[in-house]
């Protein structure tokens, strides 16, 4: 057997069967190191990217110390952001099936307090969360640690980007002494080295190659003067054609200023960046995950813990301030087997950060002409999908079936034509083919779901 086998794990028989059902053979890079290290009960430092495979890595080994039959928390996972940290749960839901009635909580942020109070009141082994509303249950004594074996940090270095080390600091503070951490980053700033000296006990530093594949990942650099900036991205959306693309920019005024200039030209762009309020935030990435946006412009801080599967397109609208910032960006397209293509626009002053990328590659960089680029004639750039909102969501009991059905239902539209369809607590968001937006529409408005009559709108 290769050590890159599950099997070479000391895991139990059910975890293995569980694992090979979820279809994971082999170990990533980082599973491959991290794993032997966090099942003898060690505290670790890894260092991984999104799409490395680490949330199965250190779900696997925060499930492997864990007493079913014991129903306070026993493992807490911080993440900084709500997206991120149901993603978490996801995964982590996906490789409890395993064991005997394992719950796993969220708590975050930007939902009511109160049913989260309830369903601690049930109990769960393990909880995901943002730090600021791990912080809150604490303080009212909703929340207790003292039972706590695991502690995972994931993205430690945006959370303290977000200025969470203090909420941080004070959450370890409530956890026992004997507690296992496990800090997970994409980069390794100051920060870290600071949290790692303060709270951990002498962690294992295991790091998986960060660099991508160049077969998978093409990229291009083209130096513009800086006044040109916002026009670039209009001619190489023009040429490119991405049906999905991320737009990085530095500030939320660069992203605001980008969208309104593509939103003159035609082009379908929404900001995401941290100041926008959570319902905002779960419209916009409800659009883009549906296909009916067709450009997200984005700050790093806001676009991580995205998970956006078959993106066409990264555009760099400034280069990184940092080498591995810009591996982690550029890694967004690319994934799941599929090829992909980064573009970076480099203003002279920037010049130097160009330099630190050819550094960290060990390879030249792919420069081109911006006049080289072709317009292709035709249709402004339209994604394919239209999204319509309802004015109801889980708590209502909507679920994505009641909509669907009355969607398709008799001589409705074709199933084909409807995409995906994302609920949340107040609001549910569907995708439908642009040709068929103002039926569908007329369909939800004139009928009933779930035999009510509910406000629909078109985004």
């Amino acid at each position: 057997m290769t050590s890159t086998a599950f099997s070479s794990l000391p895991l139990s028989a059910a975890m293995l069967a569980n694992l090979e059902s979820l279809g994971y053979a082999q170990m990533t890079p980082i599973q491959a190191q991290s794993l032997p290290v966090m099942l003898k009960g060690l505290d670790l430092i890894a260092q991984a990217k999104t799409g490395s495979g680490k949330t199965a890595a250190f779900g696997i080994g925060l499930l492997n110390p864990l007493n079913p039959r014991y129903f306070g928390c026993q493992a807490l996972v911080l993440c900084p952001t709500r997206e991120l940290a149901d993603q978490v749960a996801k995964e982590i839901r996906r490789l409890a099936r395993a064991g005997d009635n394992i719950k796993v909580l969220t708590l975050c942020g930007g939902v009511p307090f109160g049913p989260q109070i309830g369903s601690l009141e049930h109990g769960a082994q393990i909880i995901v969360g943002t730090p600021g509303r791990i912080q809150q249950h604490l303080a009212k004594g909703t929340l207790k640690l003292d039972g706590l074996n695991t502690l995972v940090l994931d993205e430690a270095d945006r959370m303290l980007d977000m200025g969470f080390y203090d909420s941080i600091a004070e959450i370890i503070g409530q956890t026992p002494a004997r507690r296992q951490t496990l800090l997970f980053s994409a980069t390794y700033p100051a920060g870290i080295k600071q949290l790692a000296a303060a709270f951990m006990r002498n962690p294992q530093q295991v790091k998986a190659e960060a660099l991508h594949d160049d077969s998978q990942i093409e990229q291009r650099f083209y130096e513009i003067a800086p006044e040109q900036r916002m026009d670039a991205v209009l001619r190489l959306l023009g040429s490119l054609r991405p049906v999905s693309c991320v737009a990085f920019c530095f500030t939320k005024q660069q992203c605001q200023e980008l969208v309104e200039h593509l939103a003159t030209h035609g082009i379908s762009a929404a900001a995401l960046h941290g100041d926008l309020e959570q319902r905002d935030r779960d419209q916009v990435l409800a659009m883009f995950a549906n296909r009916s946006l067709s450009v997200l412009v984005a700050t790093d801080v806001a676009a991580r813990g995205l998970d956006i599967d078959a993106l066409d397109l990264v555009i760099n609208v400034e280069l990184a301030r940092d080498s591995e910032i810009h591996i982690h960006r550029v890694g967004r397209t690319g994934r799941a087997g599929e090829k992909g293509l980064a573009v970076s626009l480099v203003a002279p002053a920037e010049g130097h950060r160009a330099q630190a990328i050819e550094t960290l590659q060990k390879a030249p960089l792919n420069w081109q002409s911006l006049d080289g680029l072709k317009t292709k004639a035709g249709e402004p750039l339209q994604p394919p999908m239209i999204t319509l909102c309802i004015g109801a969501g889980r708590k209502d009991k909507l679920r994505p079936g009641d909509i669907l059905g009355a969607l398709t239902g008799e001589a409705g539209i074709p199933g084909t034509q409807v995409g995906k369809i994302a609920i949340f607590d107040f609001q549910a968001y569907v995708a439908v083919e642009r040709g068929v937006a103002k039926q569908a529409l007329k369909r939800l408005a004139d009928g009933k779901i779930k035999g009510r009559s509910l406000r629909v709108r078109t985004l």
